[in-house]
């Protein structure tokens, strides 16, 4: 499926998993900046939506709630995406909701969320810098233990892309991917199958996509 249908199965499955004030916020606050955060900078990356929430909902220091834009969540890893406009309301901000703002920044920072901030105008006018971002982010996080490690660089990066995608490769992926030709893609996936990082997700005698061995489906 494209951009259009994926995204709002996305939506819709969380539609249905809320209710009450949780469910109202996502309604109302996921909007136009939220959705071109998603079209120009995430799907272009990645290509599905596992592991992101939108309008997240957490405990807000001074016991109330909170909702972040979006927070990719995974074992070992809380990341907090915002997206912020600029309009009037921010012109016409007090003094007491900008040391809240940075407030909440400073306590979501301490309970061990990496943030990361972009304006509207970044998304709509330079994706590409944006996606990059996400991208040094995401796999500076997914790629400390593989660099812990005795693979190879190409090795190195087959992994990361695999994590990445969060479901089985084909090799024809993994030879974009690398820019590299059928040959040597085949070894080095049969080095990372013999490695036990990879294992075959389909076929038997002719291996036609693989998946992350158990080992290392969650590597932080």
């Amino acid at each position: 499926m494209g951009f259009q249908e994926e995204y709002q199965a996305f939506l819709n499955a969380h539609l249905q998993a809320r209710s009450g004030e949780r469910l109202r916020r996502l309604q109302e606050g996921h909007n136009q900046a939220e959705m071109l955060f998603l079209k120009q900078v995430w799907w272009p990356l990645f290509y599905q939506f596992k592991y992101l929430h939108p309008e997240y909902e957490i405990n807000d220091y001074k016991d109330g709630k909170r909702y972040l834009d979006f927070a990719y969540i995974r074992p070992g890893i809380r990341i907090s995406l915002e997206i912020d406009g600029y309009g009037p309301h921010l012109k016409n901000i007090s003094r007491w909701q900008f040391s809240d703002n940075l407030e909440r920044q400073n306590q979501l920072v301490i309970d061990r969320w990496t943030v990361i901030r972009f304006s509207f105008d970044q998304v709509k006018q330079n994706p590409r810098r944006c996606q990059q971002v996400v991208q040094q982010v995401i796999g500076r996080w997914l790629g400390d233990e593989l660099d812990q490690t005795s693979l190879s660089i190409l090795e190195k990066e087959v992994l990361r892309l695999v994590i990445r995608k969060g479901e089985e490769v084909y090799p024809t992926e993994v030879e974009k991917y690398l820019k590299l030709s059928g040959k040597p893609v085949k070894k080095i996936l049969t080095q990372l199958v013999e490695k036990k990082m990879l294992i075959p997700a389909s076929g038997v005698k002719r291996i036609r996509s693989y998946r992350l061995a158990d080992q290392v489906k969650d590597p932080i």
